[in-house]
């Protein structure tokens, strides 16, 4: 049997080779982790899940009136557990509509291929979700789970607890730069707190592997996409330029979503 074609679109993969060093600051000075040449850290494939702003297996929800700008996939959960979107369904049966989405919202439940497709999307999230865990760290446990005011440069980050960011982070490196967090438990952002890109830092190159859940405080700005293997919650007003990719559900509050 011939598979159906896809609906969505898989971005390219992207191969990137760059020299980077591990230097990073807080407090106004800084210091240096490992060597000050280190090997090159590739983007994370996100194959299908890539054209996704928000992708999950158990739901999303929101408290209107949030802003997506990408799609919305739901998966294995059928359409019933996208919710506060008051979805309008295409006569196609593909794909529905919101007021609140800049873009298509599919779910497990509607027109072939969709569903294959969506099974598809989900193996890729997985997947990039074990890539990134599996990256050999060039940094760990920095700040002991505090990486508040810090200047972070490109590199692979890894902590065997939670991580904190209490006050603002800036991830600061060229536009090939890819930055790898690797978190064992939650990832926990202060409200008003922002994750600011400088040197031309890209968001799609940002990566948060975290194994726990995933909650964005009130009105702060965050950058990169999340691989996150339970749920995303992001409080009310929190805006990320970025991919939400959630194993659980994803819980909105009058959110802005904007897909790289």
């Amino acid at each position: 049997m011939l598979k159906s074609p896809s609906i969505f679109v898989r971005p390219a993969a992207a191969v990137l080779l760059l020299s980077l060093t591990a230097a990073f600051t807080w407090g106004g000075s800084s210091a240096t982790a490992g060597t000050a040449q280190r090997l090159a850290t590739r983007p994370v494939d996100l194959g299908v899940a890539g054209g996704f702003a928000i992708l999950a297996k158990a739901g999303v929800s929101t408290v209107p009136t949030s802003a997506i700008t990408g799609r919305i996939g739901v998966s294995p959960a059928p359409a019933s557990y996208i919710t506060g979107f008051s979805l309008t369904m295409h006569s196609s049966n593909r794909y529905s509509t919101s007021a609140q989405v800049t873009g298509k919202v599919f779910a497990a439940d509607y027109a072939p291929p969709v569903p294959v497709n969506l099974t598809e999307a989900v193996q890729d999230m997985e997947a990039a979700f074990t890539d990134a865990a599996g990256r050999a760290p060039d940094v760990t446990e920095l700040g002991a789970g505090d990486i508040g005011g810090m200047t972070l440069a490109p590199g692979v980050y890894k902590w065997g607890t939670g991580l904190l960011i209490p006050t603002d982070v800036t991830l600061s490196g060229g536009p090939q730069g890819v930055w790898i967090f690797q978190i064992a438990q939650d990832l926990t952002v202060s409200s008003a707190t922002n994750v600011v890109l400088a040197g031309g830092a890209l968001p799609e190159h940002v990566f948060w592997q975290v194994t726990g859940s995933v909650n964005i405080g009130t009105t702060a700005q965050f950058r990169g996409n999340v691989l996150c293997a339970t749920s995303i919650e992001l409080r009310t007003g929190a805006m990320i330029r970025g991919r939400l990719l959630a194993q659980t559900a994803v819980n909105l509050d009058g959110n802005r979503v904007i897909m790289p």
